[in-house]
């Protein structure tokens, strides 16, 4: 194909991507704020104001950054495990797989559209946020960079577990006992420098928490682990779901039969 002919099928891709959730945008954009509001509400307002501070700032200062990366984790997701799968399951995927569009461009704008809806979310929940506290952003490039670089490694996360689900009821196993567990325990509710070291050198092991510290270091300016670190290890993952992904995509797996 002509890089013309590329660009043409990129952008149909990801419009049609994004038109997929922006037409139903009650059941997609709406939920994740109300439900980000009622953490807002308990974890902030309720609870936090019995807590007091945390990493040297207000409660529900410290909060918002996680809650904030918890929506962009979920929503990135699970765009891409349901389009795709619903893409599969209805046999749209054969009309793409037997055309001249590359592989890597299918990837890359179905994997787009997750990006753009975790991106959207994220936003509508900070603008939220700002009715119950006040963000003074420490470092622009650290939280913009992070924030997009999230929601391109679960938007991959979430077009591996569409390749591997025979049902709909395996698109739902991951996010339940994976996705949930990790972000929970990624330091959204609470600094790691609480727990005793053995629990902290455990936290290491979860990529959210890197995620999650990252953005409230570019939101806040502090954060539990190295910023550096981070990105490194965040930027290995990408390439790994990205190269497995498109592996995937090549042989044909759970598409062919």
């Amino acid at each position: 194909m002509e890089p013309r002919e590329i660009l043409i099928a990129f952008n149909t891709i990801v419009v049609r991507e994004i038109r997929r959730f922006m037409r139903i945008w009650v059941q997609t954009l709406i939920p994740p704020v109300i439900t980000m509001a009622l953490y807002f509400v308990i974890f902030g307002a309720l609870i936090g104001s019995r807590i007091g501070e945390m990493g040297g700032y207000d409660y529900m200062q410290f909060v918002v950054p996680g809650l904030i990366m918890m929506s962009v984790i979920t929503n990135s997701y699970a765009n891409v495990v349901s389009s795709f799968f619903s893409t599969k399951f209805q046999r749209n995927i054969e009309e793409l797989l037997v055309s001249p569009v590359p592989d890597m461009v299918i990837l890359l704008g179905v994997v787009i559209g997750g990006v753009v809806r975790g991106l959207m979310v994220g936003a509508l929940v900070t603008v939220l946020s700002l009715f119950f506290t006040e963000l003074n952003v420490a470092n622009w490039f650290v939280m913009i960079a992070i924030v997009f670089l999230t929601a391109l490694l679960f938007s991959l996360a979430g077009f591996i577990n569409a390749i591997y689900a025979q049902s709909f009821d395996d698109i739902s196993i991951i996010p339940t006992f994976v996705l949930t567990p990790l972000t929970y325990l990624g330091g959204v509710f609470y600094s790691i420098s609480l727990l005793p070291e053995f629990w902290q050198n455990v936290s290491m092991l979860n990529p959210v928490l890197y995620m999650v510290n990252t953005f409230r270091y570019g939101v806040l300016g502090v954060s539990d682990i190295n910023i550096v670190t981070a990105f490194v290890m965040i930027m290995v993952f990408i390439v790994i779901a990205f190269a497995y992904s498109l592996s995937l995509l090549k042989s044909g797996k759970g598409l062919r039969n």
